[in-house]
């Protein structure tokens, strides 16, 4: 069984306040990219994990979320699982949750097993649930309140990082107002692409700036994004240091990364397309 695990894209995310025992609430919009990472699964008298692909290092085999989600059923078979990681770490393109979710789905299948609980989806990660899907999907709450909004429009998506790993933590910590207002209502339909995107630039992700001020290359990164031709918006994904641009046609998009790539041959940048 395979399964891809696509990063995530926050296309907006607004902190709207923080819970007594110290989780945010949010309200973003997330997006799915085609390229991510895959997770494989083969029947196994024992559950096992092997990680390869270009960000394999730095991954412990012991200490992973894919594990964590295999044993979130209430009986785990055995499973020869192998994680393919092409998205780089710690980047805030959801990675670690993109990769449980699709542990999840896997396994599921092979061992014709339903899928966990919601709560013992919940536990392995706030990300986890909006992963199971690939829709456009409006999260809030911690992320466990989700309106699937359905396939997206087409949207050519440049994504660049500068090789930095940024900690969400850090990043939380130097925000100064956690109280902020939602996305504005009601949004246009994103089929709509002229109403939408004007709507989309005026929403906000509250964790940039400070993201900015814990790693300063992403305010190079997004500067970079946004001088490029065709670009109608460059904004960071999650807690960073990943940014996106939005990108009028595929071929603007992939001038766009040639550029980029010849610049700063040092980060990591792929032009890619929404999964519809």
């Amino acid at each position: 069984m395979s399964e891809a695990a696509p990063a995530k894209i926050n296309l907006a995310l607004h902190v709207t306040g923080q819970r007594g025992d110290g989780y945010h609430l949010l309200d973003s919009l997330v997006v799915f990219a085609q390229i991510g990472d895959t997770i494989s699964a083969a029947p196994a008298n024992v559950l096992s994990l092997r990680i390869d692909g270009p960000f394999a290092d730095g991954l412990s085999i012991t200490d992973n979320l894919v594990l964590d989600a295999a044993r979130a059923f209430d009986a785990p078979d055995g499973a020869a699982i192998t994680l393919t990681k092409r998205l780089p770490l710690a980047s805030g393109i959801g990675g670690g949750s993109a990769d449980a979710a699709a542990t999840l789905r896997a396994l599921s299948r092979l061992w014709d097993h339903p899928l966990p609980k919601g709560e013992a989806i919940t536990t392995l990660g706030a990300d986890v649930p909006v992963c199971l899907s690939q829709d456009l999907t409006r999260m809030s709450g911690i992320g466990d309140d989700l309106h699937r909004i359905g396939p997206p429009p087409p949207l050519h998506l440049l994504l660049v990082n500068p090789g930095v790993e940024v900690s969400t933590p850090a990043v939380f910590k130097a925000l100064p107002q956690k109280s902020n207002p939602p996305m504005t209502d009601p949004m246009p339909h994103p089929w709509e692409s002229g109403l939408w995107l004007d709507w989309l630039r005026a929403q906000r992700n509250d964790l940039q700036a400070p993201a900015c001020e814990v790693a300063p290359v992403t305010s190079d990164v997004l500067d970079v994004i946004a001088a490029q031709t065709g670009c109608d918006l460059a904004r960071m994904s999650g807690s960073g240091a990943t940014c996106f641009g939005l990108f009028q046609t595929a071929a603007a998009c992939a001038a766009a990364q040639a550029v980029i790539a010849a610049r700063h041959p040092d980060w990591w940048c792929v032009a890619t397309q929404a999964v519809t």
